[in-house]
């Protein structure tokens, strides 16, 4: 079994207030939820109206699914014409059994 998390920094300029960032990251982590079969989540920058830090793990028999999936939400995040990454990061976590 492996596991992989992304974590994703955001700024969103075009928020000017915590209800248009939360807007914008729903469509994110929902679409993200839906289309690539992975949990997600808000985890960073929670008052801070243009920025956000969004985190996505996924689980799977070996690292190169685990690496597309994550190749394929990352890609998408950089697709979204709202925001602008300024940050990626990637964890694993590896079991024997």
């Amino acid at each position: 079994m492996q596991a992989g998390v992304l974590t994703v920094e955001l700024v969103i300029e075009s928020s000017h207030s915590l209800k248009d960032k939360r807007a914008v990251v729903r469509h994110l982590l929902d679409t993200a939820r839906r289309r690539f079969a992975v949990s997600a989540a808000e985890v960073g920058h929670h008052d801070k109206w243009q920025r956000a830090e969004l985190g996505f793990a996924v689980v799977a028999v070996d690292a190169t699914r685990v690496t597309e999936v994550l190749d394929a939400v990352e890609r998408f995040v950089w697709a979204h014409p709202e925001v602008t990454v300024a940050a990626t990061t990637r964890h694993w976590i590896e079991s024997e059994h």
